[in-house]
């Protein structure tokens, strides 16, 4: 009896073993190093650092700027006098930089992005040029980057930096007789609708009718 205890208690401190050493092993991993940021550019005097421990949400936005991009991008981008100024942005994994691009918010027709083949920590990658956000300009200037406000753009997505919303349509003096004539034509237009459903659903009651005869 003794030593069939002795082995139930065996086997079980042999499945606790098995079941609890990759717990033992996680728990032992060393922790990834905090990401950060550094930018360089026009009007930069010296390096913006970024690190997450002091800086979390622009070190957050700032490699959201970057981390979407496909594997190609174009081969070509813009005219070297449409791109305005250039910040390179270098993403690190602790003291180790990982990832460069060169970043142009202000580019002619919208923010663009440059990922060179060329990448720090050796990766294979090829010279591509990206459609940046609609907010790159507004995040590097939020995080320390000396760029200009930009209260129209619009948050997120991808694409020109322009207003999205045509100039003539915020003026609040707007012509009300055109505003009167496009209502006009869309009520005109939903009438014909009703009508034209209309008379397909008489004709359809019809047919019906004759047949049940």
């Amino acid at each position: 009896m003794v030593r069939r205890v002795s082995r139930l208690l065996g086997a079980a401190i042999g499945v606790m073993l098995v079941v609890l050493a990759p717990v033992s092993v996680a728990a032992a991993a060393p922790k990834p190093p905090p990401p950060g940021v550094d930018i360089t550019g026009e009007g930069l005097t010296e390096p913006l650092r970024l690190r997450v421990e002091t800086d979390a949400a622009h070190v957050t936005a700032v490699i959201d700027q970057v981390s979407w991009f496909a594997a190609t991008g174009e081969a070509s981008g813009p005219k070297a006098a449409d791109l305005g100024p250039k910040y390179t942005v270098v993403v690190l994994a602790g003291d180790k930089a990982k990832q460069t691009f060169d970043l142009y918010p202000l580019a002619k027709g919208g923010p663009r992005a440059f990922r060179p083949a060329k990448q720090p920590d050796g990766r294979k990658a090829r010279d591509g040029w990206f459609l940046g956000r609609l907010n790159m300009s507004e995040t590097l200037r939020t995080a320390g980057v000396p760029l200009p406000r930009q209260v129209e753009t619009v948050s997120g997505g991808v694409g020109g930096g322009e207003r999205m919303i045509p100039e003539e349509s915020l003026d609040p003096g707007r012509d009300l007789d055109e505003a009167l004539g496009e209502l006009q034509r869309l009520l005109l237009l939903n009438a014909g609708v009703v009508v034209t459903i209309t008379i397909g659903l008489a004709g359809i009651a019809l047919l019906i009718r004759r047949r049940t005869r």
